[in-house]
């Protein structure tokens, strides 16, 4: 009995040491450039616990933040090389490896969120995404940044006509200045570290840009009217690593998906819950908001028709007709 008793012990032991080497048996790195605080933090968060709870520990998941693993292009070369697991990035950066990507610098592109959350998690969505894995990259998921608004020290914007002549800073990229320029503002790329000194010393009259970075750099100090235009949606896709990818079981790569997709609900939920507690603070501070009336939003799409036509060879023809198509039934 006692000989059975210390076979039996020993194999309770034996099970708990391969339970306990099945907990290390794969580590995920996942990388952030932005620090504590940023939006995609949240989901990073829910996607860690996710994936190491439902992986009975198996998966465990590090996060490195404010670019404790390199620059987001250093990032996504090891990504590429396996080095590194995983990242969320913006997708302006993942259109210098699919062009296609682009379409989301497109201008006055979505209603709201119910229409970018449609057009993400959608077919339209998919196919970029699917487009990314010939460069080394599986993309799993949409979280965001959000959408970007627009700020000026000069007046209140209800009308198309309020936009022109405003010195606007703009991220240096063609299609940012063509459309700024398209409204009858004067575009002014500067980097952003710039932007506050700018808006001090008054060399811009205002700026664009997602609500939580107006608030969180107190863009109140130096702007006092801010207009919800939402007139560009920042996405920010979940990248794997297809070198790394093509190692996990498909038990294992569903687990990583399905937790992706979970994180993105979350993710998307405190990022609005945020917008709008910090449009609270905006308005706390002093700052006027004002929006467009649909028949102002129209206008706008009407001076964006050239701008959309110029650069829809650089995204390819095909993307843009894709994205028309689908934004057409979502609002009949």
């Amino acid at each position: 009995m006692k000989r059975l008793m210390m076979k039996s012990v020993l194999a309770v032991a034996a099970l708990a040491a391969f339970g306990m080497a099945s907990a290390q048996e794969r580590t995920l790195k996942f990388a952030l450039s932005s620090p504590e605080g940023h939006p995609a933090v949240v989901g990073m968060k829910k996607f860690k616990e996710t994936v190491e709870t439902k992986s009975g520990g198996k998966i465990k998941v590090n996060l490195f933040l404010n670019s404790s693993l390199g620059s987001d292009q250093a990032v996504l070369s090891a990504i590429k090389g396996g080095t590194i697991e995983m990242s969320v990035m913006n997708s302006g950066i993942l259109a210098s490896e699919v062009k296609e990507l682009g379409i989301f610098d497109f201008p006055f592109l979505f209603d709201n969120e119910k229409e970018s959350d449609a057009i993400v998690d959608g077919p339209v969505g998919k196919k970029l995404h699917a487009k990314l894995e010939e460069k080394g990259i599986v993309g799993l998921s949409y979280w965001e940044l959000g959408y970007r608004q627009m700020t000026n020290s000069k007046r209140p914007l209800n009308k198309v006509e309020d936009i022109d002549g405003l010195k606007l800073r703009v991220i240096p990229n063609p299609i940012n200045v063509a459309w700024v320029k398209a409204l009858g503002a004067n575009p002014t790329p500067m980097p952003f570290p710039e932007v506050y000194g700018g808006l001090e010393q008054k060399a811009i009259d205002g700026q664009e840009n997602p609500i939580s970075v107006i608030a969180a750099n107190k863009f109140w100090e130096v702007q006092k009217h801010i207009a919800l235009t939402n007139h560009q949606y920042n996405p920010q896709s979940v990248i794997f690593s297809k070198k790394v990818w093509d190692t996990l079981s498909a038990a294992d790569k569903k687990l990583i998906d399905d937790a992706a997709d979970e994180a993105a609900i979350v993710q998307r939920k405190e990022s609005r819950a945020a917008v709008a507690a910090n449009l609270e603070l905006l308005k706390k501070n002093g700052m006027t908001v004002t929006q467009f009336v649909p028949v102002e939003v129209a206008k706008l799409r009407e001076k964006m028709k050239p701008v959309i036509a110029q650069f829809s060879a650089n995204v390819g023809e095909a993307t843009v007709n894709d994205m028309m198509a689908e934004l057409a039934k979502l609002r009949k």
